[in-house]
């Protein structure tokens, strides 16, 4: 069992106005008819990658929700199979929330969540030894808000506007104190901001 609580780390792109819909490709969500799918141009910014890499360094494992799981499997394992990160993404622990608890988890590695996530995650930062990192999977992460489970979020900002979206902080979201700890500003302008989530 792990000494102290290990960390939930939330990892997101956002727009300027808030939405996290589809960073990554442009058919990322095709279900939605989502028509800005691919708007983060993620892999044109070194310094994210660097940033991201960091947060990861002294061993990780991902926390995802079902849509985020299937889209990162899609993304790097099918698509990109020879890529490192496919190979960091699928020797790493991962952790699978779906209201489904029959669903079939295709990645290796992977252990599907049993019961309520909430409940779920509080349990695993209490027993896991490493950070739990999320990327994505905003519904799991609204919750896990409700229930004061997230440490910390590295906010991605990138200079664009969408006007339509999924947003991150929407109505529900609740009362959140952010300390900020840490700040860049890429050559791209992306803002990447690491807050600490500060409850009570």
């Amino acid at each position: 069992m792990a000494n102290t609580p290990c960390k939930v780390v939330v990892i997101e792109h956002l727009t300027l106005d808030g939405v996290y819909q589809a960073p990554a490709r442009a058919d990322e969500d095709t279900r939605n008819n989502f028509k800005h799918g691919g708007w983060s141009m993620a892999g044109a910014d070194p310094q994210m990658q660097q940033i991201i890499g960091k947060s990861m360094a002294g061993g990780w494992s991902l926390l995802a929700g079902r849509t985020t799981y299937e889209d990162l499997f899609e993304g790097w394992q099918v698509r990109q199979p020879s890529h490192p990160m496919t190979q960091a993404l699928t020797d790493v622990q991962k952790f699978v929330a779906s209201q489904n608890p029959n669903y079939k988890h295709s990645w290796k590695n992977s252990i599907l969540l049993e019961g309520e996530a909430t409940e779920a995650v509080a349990k695993l930062k209490k027993e896991h030894d490493k950070t739990l990192i999320v990327f994505g999977s905003g519904l799991l992460v609204h919750s896990l808000m409700q229930h004061g489970l997230v440490d910390e979020m590295i906010l991605m900002i990138h200079p664009v506007v969408l006007g339509e979206g999924f947003r991150f902080f929407d109505q529900g979201t609740p009362f959140t104190r952010l300390k900020l700890q840490d700040k860049i500003i890429t050559g791209t302008g992306v803002i990447l901001a690491n807050y600490q989530c500060i409850t009570g």
